[in-house]
């Protein structure tokens, strides 16, 4: 082993001097990661990017002279949560969206933003803005219907456009939540609620009203057929008033049992016991 070493020492040498260098040129480029290479504050080249002919493997660098940048290949979220929002109906609402996004040029996304997290702290006050702008020019109420994908197109399609600059691509953006704050909420079920009771009572009140129309017109058409039919015959007439007028007294029904009532057989209310006069 001594000789071999002393026959072969600079071999061994360089040999070990070559792997020590390899090892520190090479670095591996996984699928799901695009990088870039920096050379003094510059980038200078980039392995699996999206849309290059460079894919994942080996690839070799300038030792202590080259940084690496590693970036992500996948998509990316943007969070917005628990934002403030004026709709057009003056309504102030609670939302929470999410946007999804990619980077395209990272070359790019180094010179301008540096990282991802770079990427995230560009985009954020964005989405908040164009949120706001664009729900700002829909109700409430919009917003519950199809009219939403409309607006979350323009949100994406805006927010898309500045996202370029940063070497990003924006391909998703969703609201996961829109309410209305605790106290304006309570104060909208309470408007809701005085709204039904309102149109309760004027559907009774119309209710009552078409009621006592029937009732006067039954008691109308009621009067004329009771006319008409007494009209023909008045003593019958005379006859079945006073049965009425016996029943209304004389019923236990309708007073004491025991009380007693007298009356001469003379007395003109007892006619009808004896015949006309």
């Amino acid at each position: 082993m001594q000789r071999l070493w002393e026959d072969h020492r600079l071999t061994i040498i360089a040999l070990a001097l070559a792997l020590v260098g390899f090892s520190m040129s090479a670095y591996v480029v996984p699928e799901e990661e695009q990088v870039v290479r920096v050379r003094t504050g510059n980038p200078i080249g980039v392995a699996n990017a999206v849309g290059s002919d460079t894919g994942p493997g080996l690839y070799l660098r300038a030792p202590f002279v080259d940084r690496l940048v590693r970036i992500e290949r996948r998509l990316l979220d943007l969070e917005m949560t628990d934002e403030e929002v004026l709709s057009n109906d003056q309504q102030r609402l609670l939302v929470d969206a999410y946007a999804r996004f990619r980077i395209t040029d990272p070359i790019r996304m180094v010179e301008r933003a540096g990282t991802t997290d770079g990427v995230r702290s560009a985009l954020e006050p964005i989405l908040n803005s164009v949120l706001r702008q664009e729900l700002g020019r829909r109700t409430f109420q919009a917003m519950l219907t199809a009219e939403r994908g409309s607006a979350l197109a323009n949100v994406r399609s805006n927010l898309d456009r500045q996202a370029r600059q940063y070497g990003a691509e924006v391909v998703d953006v969703q609201i996961t939540r829109t309410d209305l704050p605790e106290a304006p909420l309570q104060s909208a079920f309470t408007r809701m609620e005085s709204d039904r009771q309102r149109e309760a009572r004027t559907i009774r009140a119309g209710g009552s009203r078409d009621a006592r129309i029937i009732r006067a017109e039954a008691d109308a058409e009621a009067a004329r057929i009771y006319a008409e039919s007494f009209g023909k015959d008045a003593e019958f007439y005379d006859f079945y008033r006073a049965m009425q007028s016996y029943d209304a007294t004389f019923s236990p029904e309708n007073g004491d049992a025991a009380s007693s009532i007298i009356l001469s057989p003379d007395n003109e209310y007892l006619q009808q016991f004896r015949g006309r006069r």
